[in-house]
Parts: C-alpha cells; structure tokens; sequence
C-alpha cells in the first residue's frame, strides 16, 4: 500500500493536490486529529485502499507538534509512509490570501506576513522529513497536476529542485523574486532592425539575429558553466528554487532568446525546468 501525507504552508495548494491525488485513485482524508493518526493507519492497513493520501496542517494546532513522535512511532511499527511537502514563497503567499480575501490560520492580528512566517517555522520539522517538495510559487494548476500525475502515476523519480528561468524587460522593473539576475543588454539590439521590431525571441528570425554573436555563445557558455558550480551548493543548503532572471531594455528579444536557450541546455540536467517571459507581450 502507498500512504501519503500530504502537507506544507497554507496556501500553497494542498486543497488542490488532495483533489488530485482522489482523481488518481487514493482514498483523501484532510485534517485528521493527529491523536488519530495511528489507529487512522491501523485501519487502512487492514483495508482494501491500496494508495491513501492524508492531509495534515498547520490546521492541528498545538497536536502538530505531538505528529514527529507520531510518524516515529509509524516507522518503528513498519508502516512505510511518504510525505509530500507543498511549499511557496513568502511573496505569493500574501498575493494570494489578499486575493482571496481569507485569514491566515496564524494571523490572529490581521497580518498575512507574520502568521506566514510562524507557520513555516512549526513546519519546519516536516519538511526536513518531506521525501518529495513541490513549490508552487510559479506553478499553474495545470503544471502542479503534471507533476502529481508524474510522481504518482508513473513513478517517475522527482527532483526537489526547480530552476525558473525567467526573462525581463529593465524598463519594467526587475523581478522581485529573483534570486540571480543577469543583463544581456549588452548584445545587439534586434529592436533597430525594422523586419525585427515587432517579432520575439520566440521568432526563429530574432533567435538566429541574437545567437549569430561570439558574445551571446560566450555568455550562455559561462552561465552554464556557473549554475552547473552553483546549483548542488544551493541544494545541499536546502534550497528547492532558484529565480534566474535575464534582463534586456523591454523584455521581447535578446532576453527571451537567451532565457530559452539555457533553459534548453540546463534541461538533461535531471532538475526540475521551468520558463516565463513576463514582459514579452508589452509594447
């Protein structure tokens, strides 16, 4: 049987993941009392559910903290379990409970922040536990579905770590949620040549315009060759996203186009791959 408890910050979509997980065949439980929790496992393992998914949160309260000796005992009886971890960033966390215009489960003084930040240090033990972390700060639910689709499904072995490669324009400002930023605005500028203006970088003319230049070789070589040095160190400090942000004047041409070409070459890799053009469509 595969018992999996899903788990992480509120907000970061595990409503959505339980939902998932229920269309996939597991028989979902949320919220369980953790004094519950071991007969809760007893019982399915006398069961016919051969994948059960249990979601457990910030939501137990004080009981939260009695769930580490729980899920010691789990293993010392020799019921196996993995835990998924939902995590996302501070930043969008905000976002989306102003949005919704609900309260942090923490947040008895109206401030999103501080109960997010509470909240992630009362879950700190289960993430260091987690056997599978999946942020959700720049996942559509379409994108979150695959990877549950791909872990679950078909087995497929997950890396904890997402690289998002994301281009930019400077006059629109520079990604708050950058982590690495890099300027090509050194390259030619596509912009001046008149068939070019109005095209992309996703256009194979802008693309071969750009990539035609020592210097765009040069630099792709040199940050490839950096965050290949650069990513086990962030993973062996328990990062599980990096934001590496590509800058050009507004964001359409040579940003675009060296954004998807390291993101192409960073791909056999084995980590987790992502790409978003944020300005790509402004004037």
């Amino acid at each position: 049987m595969r018992f999996v408890i899903v788990t992480g910050m509120s907000g970061a979509g595990k409503s959505s993941v339980l939902k998932m997980m229920e269309d996939i065949g597991f028989f979902c439980v949320d919220n369980l009392p953790i004094k519950l929790v071991k007969k809760f496992v007893k019982l399915i393992m006398q069961g016919n559910n051969e994948k059960v998914a249990l979601g457990l949160d910030i939501r137990s309260g004080q009981s939260l903290e009695e769930l580490d000796v729980v899920l010691r005992d789990l293993k010392n009886m020799g019921h196996p379990y993995e835990i998924l971890f939902l995590d996302c960033s501070p930043e969008v966390l905000v976002k989306r409970y102003k949005e919704t215009r609900r309260l942090h489960p923490l947040s008895q003084s109206g401030r999103v922040d501080k109960g997010i930040e509470l909240e992630r240090g009362k879950l700190d033990f289960l993430r260091k536990k987690a056997d599978v972390i999946i942020d959700t700060s720049h996942l559509l639910i379409r994108e979150l579905k695959t990877q549950i689709d791909g872990i679950y499904v078909e087995d497929k072995n997950f890396n904890n770590f997402m690289v998002m490669f994301l281009s930019f324009g400077f006059k629109y400002g520079i990604p708050a949620d950058s982590d690495l930023v890099f300027d090509v605005r050194f390259l030619r500028n596509p912009y001046y040549i008149s068939e070019l203006k109005n095209m992309t970088g996703m256009d194979k003319e802008v693309r071969e315009f750009v990539m035609d230049s020592e210097a765009s070789m040069e630099f792709l070589n040199k940050l490839e060759d950096m965050l290949t040095f650069l990513i086990p160190h962030y993973i062996s400090e328990g990062k599980n996203q990096l934001v590496i942000s590509i800058g050009c004047t507004g964001g359409k041409h040579r940003s675009v186009t060296l954004t998807n070409e390291i993101a192409e070459r960073m791909a056999g890799l084995g980590y987790g791959i992502k790409t978003e053009h944020r300005d790509i469509g402004k004037k």
